[in-house]
């Protein structure tokens, strides 16, 4: 039974998945299994790995159930102790499950893993290094956008890891659950962090486990999609896991935020969008009644403890980004 399982969630991504699936015939550790969940392609993607990487196991879905439920079949599937998400735009670096495997054994208490995404076609600049979590409940994402120095070349405490690069000890998930299919996509995997913080299982961010990725290639920088379900589920995810105390002292915060996005979305002619959003997120919101009530009476950890992890600094960033807009009226980055 091998001891990792490299999960991949595909949708009419084949023109990736040769690069994808290569990088993982060529690691220097083969203690491991790939699965790869198809989302109902229509491109070929099945028939082109069954045909060229027989190695792997493909659960073909008959429709898009999105990163989280595609995510999951694969986890139902996967024999694993340890869990690993890789997007499929992606490219191993040979030392990669090795690298992941040195950190399980060194680090027995962690309960998960955050890799270090570097961007594809620049992979002397950081892309993600794990994320840490604001008081109004954005992610800050760490390293974004800076050179791969020194900084960032040690192991460290973070709150999450990001889901296109991520390692979950199965142990853990059997105690607080996996990715939430009710997400579809985008803060799946912020939800996940915040679910095992609360329990006490700590993630750390490994400088050489390393990933090659086409940033937002597949659903698209700024796209509708990407608009849409990031404003949707920052909502989810803040009442489902923010207990009241931290809601109420983030609530300064969180109003400027709104604001700020409500002018951003507008501004980037996705305002339609950005009312759909929120206009579903209050729909959903009775849905995730229990998950909060049964996250917030099972956690380990005090809501001070939780609040000591949080980064006071993040809204100063996406005001920048709202003000760029008015230097760079096409910008596209999503807050």
């Amino acid at each position: 039974m091998p001891k990792i399982s490299v999960i991949i969630v595909n949708w009419n991504g084949k023109d990736f998945l040769d690069i994808c699936l290569s990088s993982l015939r060529s690691q220097t550790c083969f203690d491991f299994e790939t699965l790869l969940v198809d989302n109902g392609s229509e491109d070929g993607s099945v028939a082109f790995v069954r045909q060229h990487f027989p190695e792997v196991r493909v659960i073909a879905l008959d429709r898009n159930l999105g990163f989280a439920a595609g995510n999951l079949a694969g986890y139902n599937e996967a024999q694993g102790e340890l869990i690993v998400l890789l997007n499929n735009d992606t490219r191993a670096d040979p030392a990669w499950i090795e690298q992941i495997a040195l950190a399980a054994a060194s680090f027995p208490e962690m309960g998960s893993f955050a890799c270090k995404m570097l961007y594809f076609d620049e992979p002397s600049r950081i892309e993600n290094c794990g994320f840490d979590l604001s008081a109004f409940g954005a992610t800050v994402e760490l390293g974004r956008d800076e050179p791969d120095g020194s900084e960032w070349a040690q192991p460290r405490r973070v709150f999450g890891a990001c889901g296109g690069g991520a390692v979950y000890r199965r142990s853990m998930l059997r105690e607080i659950g996996f990715l939430d299919p009710k997400f579809f996509l985008i803060y799946e995997d912020v939800d996940l962090a915040f679910r095992a913080q609360w329990r006490g299982f700590e993630c750390l961010y490994l400088p050489k486990a390393i990933v090659y990725h086409r940033y937002r290639s597949t659903i698209g920088k700024g796209s509708v999609t990407q608009a849409f379900y990031s404003q949707r589920n920052i909502e989810l995810l803040y009442f489902k896991n923010m207990p009241l105390g931290l809601l109420l002292r983030g609530l300064p915060q969180r109003c400027l935020y709104e604001l700020g996005a409500t002018i951003y979305f507008f501004r980037l002619g996705l305002g339609g969008t950005f009312f759909r959003a929120k206009v579903q997120a209050l729909r959903l919101l009775p849905s995730m009644w229990n998950d909060r009530r049964r996250i917030l009476k099972a956690r380990a950890v005090s809501s001070a403890q939780l609040r000591g992890m949080m980064k006071s600094t993040a809204l100063l960033g996406k005001w920048r980004k709202l003000l760029s807009l008015w230097k760079r009226p096409r910008a596209s980055a999503v807050l």
